[in-house]
């Protein structure tokens, strides 16, 4: 912050120290007495760089959603570890805890394109309800099986099915609430909170599925997940209805409404822009599954290593949310998506220099920390690109067109780091885990850096006039 002036005087040269200030003009028009920032306006910019609360205060019922889905997602992180392990337990075989991601992939994409549709076509507070009310009764059905003590896998499959298929339709029907019942320039603001509570869960959800499941097995972690998941019914249930838009005419919910929502997308470039960066960052660029052979093979601290190195981009999430203040304030967000997916692709970087690293030039505890920092900038990093991707496809999407849109969205974030995971696998059994992090993540700064010369109108779109 620069110097401030307290007050400025009328005076003439004779009174400003004999006409030498050098805070006077000639003819001794003004002077300025200089004082240093006061601490309650160095405060305050602090203040706006924390996270931006006014959705929170302005809007009980956003208040209540926000808080019924930070619990519940925390209880949904609980129950993904407790079914891996249990599904390991059972079965001995890391092939058959794989199997898991295959059967949550299917429904996610069924799902969540015919959830969109559903989103348009009823009102939104009712779809959302019923799917978040399945998706609770599928945890009660697997703590009821963790205290039948359960042998069959597929008991767990079947449920991991059916809580996926709930969550694609609830999900898209919650986003496309939000423009709704908010303003449209808090929408920055309640995406970074949504952000920052997803990014919670995945932080302390795993934690106390551990001590959980440490203390009293698989139907404790599930218990309580059904438990506090009780939250987002509640929330969902307070809430007014949600009509569709009258002015518009809607489709009844099936395959030629998902072809709307497709032909719209072809003919809206700013929102394709959203989903085609996140599907090159997530596909050039995802780290999971170099992780095991990272922390436990190549740095060597086995499991522990692993699990820090997904905490780490995690808290890189939340620490980036907990100064988002300023988020809101930003107009040319098609820029700062391709900036902070840049960021992801240092991070993903500075993941694999680490790993060719260590052993050699850096120790194995110097090589952890610096793949522990690339894995935090990653994470910070996708958390911001995620605040604007999402702002732009709830802000720049007419209302009758949200609901399918964000099932478009949930099929690219759901397939896209899936994909990833494939290639990079495939690569890495050629190339090695740091090399496939180092070009994955350069590639993928490169291929923004092409974006951002060839698309102008995604360079120029601006958040005040939102544009599809």
């Amino acid at each position: 912050m620069g110097p401030v002036y307290d007050r400025c005087v009328h005076a003439s040269p004779e009174l400003t120290n004999g006409g030498r200030s050098g805070e006077s003009d000639q003819s001794g028009i003004v002077s300025c007495i200089r004082r240093e920032p006061a601490a309650s306006e160095m405060m305050r910019d602090v203040r706006t760089l924390l996270p931006d609360l006014t959705p929170l205060r302005t809007s009980p019922a956003y208040l209540r959603l926000w808080s019924g889905f930070t619990l519940a997602g925390i209880g949904a992180q609980m129950a993904t570890v407790a079914i891996g392990l249990q599904v390991y337990d059972l079965t001995g075989s890391s092939a058959a805890v794989g199997l898991v991601g295959l059967f949550a992939l299917v429904p996610l994409v069924v799902m969540g394109l015919y959830g969109g549709a559903l989103a348009d076509q009823y009102d939104r507070r009712t779809v959302a309800f019923v799917a978040q009310l399945i998706a609770w009764v599928s945890s009660v059905l697997l703590a009821t099986q963790a205290y039948l003590g359960n042998t069959s896998v597929w008991v767990l499959y079947a449920l991991v099915g059916l809580f996926n298929a709930a969550y694609a339709v609830m999900s898209p029907a919650r986003s496309s609430i939000y423009p709704r019942i908010l303003p449209l320039e808090q929408l920055p603001a309640a995406n970074a909170l949504g952000v920052l509570a997803m990014n919670t869960a995945m932080t302390v959800g795993p934690l106390l599925a551990g001590v959980l499941i440490g203390w009293w097995g698989f139907a404790a972690a599930y218990t309580v997940d059904a438990v506090i998941t009780t939250a987002a019914l509640w929330g969902l249930l307070t809430l007014g209805p949600i009509k569709p838009d009258p002015t518009h005419g809607v489709r009844r919910a099936g395959f030629r409404s998902v072809v709307d929502g497709f032909r719209f997308l072809g003919r809206s470039p700013n929102v394709r822009m959203t989903f085609i960066t996140d599907i090159f960052a997530m596909v050039l660029a995802q780290p999971r599954v170099l992780l095991p052979a990272a922390g436990m093979v190549i740095l060597g601290g086995g499991a522990t290593t692993v699990g820090n190195l997904y905490a780490a981009a995690a808290v890189g999430g939340i620490v980036a949310m907990f100064f988002s203040g300023r988020l809101g304030a930003v107009r040319r967000q098609g820029v700062a998506i391709l900036i902070s997916i840049c960021g992801w692709g240092l991070g993903i970087a500075g993941l694999g220099v680490a790993l060719l690293l260590a052993g050699g030039p850096l120790t194995l505890r110097q090589a952890f920390w610096v793949a522990m920092a690339g894995m935090f900038a990653a994470g910070a990093s996708d958390a911001v690109s995620a605040v604007y991707r999402t702002t732009i496809l709830q802000s720049a999407t007419p209302d009758h067109m949200r609901g399918r849109l964000q099932g478009v969205f949930i099929v690219v974030v759901a397939g896209g780091p899936r994909v990833g995971e494939m290639l990079g696998g495939g690569v890495a059994e050629g190339i090695g885990e740091g090399w496939t992090a180092v070009l994955g993540g350069l590639l993928c700064v490169l291929v923004m850096g092409w974006f951002f010369v060839r698309s102008r109108g995604f360079i120029a779109y601006d958040a005040r006039h939102p544009k599809p």
